[in-house]
């Protein structure tokens, strides 16, 4: 009876694995073939392959690497991560190796990768732990409370727009406006120990200028992963997630990670020609609903974590100008804070060009002392009372004593903009800037 159990156990066993190597040959063997190339989307038939899978289609001048990013029927609408030009109707298409997955580890510091993760900087082939690119959100009640705030060496933000430990905060502004100096000053600046940079849509020739002029000594505890504007759409949305993956892992590890993503908007952008390639509908200023549905999934997957924390900075390159188009106010909405840089600052040469009246922090309340709620306040309140006034002056037309804080702020007009100014080379230490506003904050009524 025993034995007749254990044989039987026995042979269960042989069975599934029989059926296991079966089903891999199936797949391994099974090939597909391409019937038809639109635009930039290729069509594949033939295959059991789902969403999010890897295709190899084999051409002309050797072969190509895709994902599928869509289903219909038997047809899969496959984007690459090459140029689509060489492939023709006919061509053998099978699953590829690896999926969606990427390479992560301690060895990428100091570094400059692709959305691959294959090295830009001439080093060695980086090697580590493979993980999925697809890390769930954390749960709401696993993540830390947000109390403690990161000092990123920027006067502004430091008093009057406070940043705290895995705080999510956009920058927006339009063209011009000095997103890209302000976030190498906060990558500099910053007390987190680990900086992960993604630079999603960048012109080619500035990735370099970046990495050793904004990044510079940083670079050594910061990974940087570029993916410029000439590359398809599904490497430049890969390469965001490669540097929402790489700060997981890092902040997993106990660490305090200052994430910048430069920018949100360029995702935004590759998303809509990855989602319009798969036959969705175009709305809103032509961005598809995926896109909609990327933000949020992506974006709150930074954040305090159980260990560690992921504080994001994202920029967001707004259309003329304007704050509350369509994709600046979803991302608003989800984020913990915003800081606006405008081109009125810009002309008048005052960098970084944030306005402090525009921008909030939401957790602000929970970093600031009561007292230096105090100063942040009277600072603003006297910023506020100039510009109500503003235009007044501007003609002439303000009769002095009918604002006494109007007043105040305008004989201080030249020391507050000193101290809202702020050379790229200067990283100002927070017990400086606290210094400086207490002492201006005292001169007010």
């Amino acid at each position: 009876m025993v034995v007749a159990e254990r044989q039987r156990s026995t042979l269960l066993d042989d069975l599934s694995t029989i059926r296991r190597a079966v089903q891999r040959a199936d797949v391994w063997t099974h090939r597909g073939r391409v019937s038809g190339v639109n635009g930039l989307e290729v069509t594949v038939r033939g295959l059991p392959a789902r969403v999010g899978d890897s295709i190899h289609i084999d051409c002309a001048d050797g072969g190509r690497i895709g994902e599928v990013i869509a289903a219909r029927g038997d047809e899969l609408s496959v984007a690459l991560y090459g140029e689509i030009g060489s492939i023709g109707v006919g061509d053998g298409a099978s699953l590829g190796e690896g999926g969606r997955s990427c390479v992560v580890g301690p060895q990428l510091l100091g570094r400059v990768i692709d959305g691959m993760g294959d090295p830009l900087d001439g080093g060695p082939v980086i090697a580590g732990l493979s993980v999925s690119l697809n890390n769930p959100v954390p749960s709401p009640l696993e993540r830390r409370a947000v109390d403690r705030q990161l000092p990123v060496g920027v006067r502004t933000l430091d008093v009057l727009c406070p940043l705290g430990i895995g705080q999510r905060v956009g920058l927006f502004g339009g063209s011009g406006t000095g997103k890209s100096t302000l976030f190498g000053m906060m990558v500099r600046g910053t007390a987190a120990p680990v900086r992960v940079v993604a630079l999603i849509g960048e012109r080619g020739r500035e990735v370099r200028e970046l990495v050793q002029d904004e990044i510079g000594d940083s670079l050594q505890n910061t990974v940087v992963i570029a993916a410029t504007s000439d590359q398809p759409a599904l490497i430049r949305r890969r390469a965001a997630e490669l540097a929402m993956r790489i700060a997981e892992y890092f902040a997993d590890e106990g660490n305090d990670v200052l994430l910048v993503l430069d920018s949100l908007t360029r995702l935004a952008m590759a998303q809509r020609e990855i989602g319009l390639a798969a036959g969705e509908p175009p709305t809103s200023r032509g961005y598809t609903p995926s896109v909609f549905a990327l933000l949020p999934s992506f974006l709150e997957r930074a954040g305090p974590r159980r260990h560690g924390s992921v504080t994001g900075i994202f920029t967001m390159l707004v259309e003329g100008d304007d704050q509350n188009e369509p994709l600046a106010d979803a991302v608003r909405a989800i984020l913990d804070g915003h800081v606006v840089l405008d081109r009125r600052r810009v002309h008048a040469g005052i960098f970084p060009a944030i306005d402090p009246l525009a921008s909030l922090s939401r957790l602000a309340p929970k970093l600031l002392t009561p007292e230096q709620t105090a100063w942040t306040t009277r600072l603003r309140a006297a910023m506020a009372a100039f510009e109500e006034v503003r235009d007044l002056v501007e003609i002439g037309a303000y009769q002095r004593g009918t604002n006494p804080l109007a007043d105040a702020a305008m004989d201080m007009r030249a020391e507050l903009d000193d101290f809202l100014r702020q050379t790229g080379d200067d990283s100002a230490p927070l017990a400086d800037s606290w210094a400086r506003a207490q002492q201006l904050g005292s001169r007010l009524p």
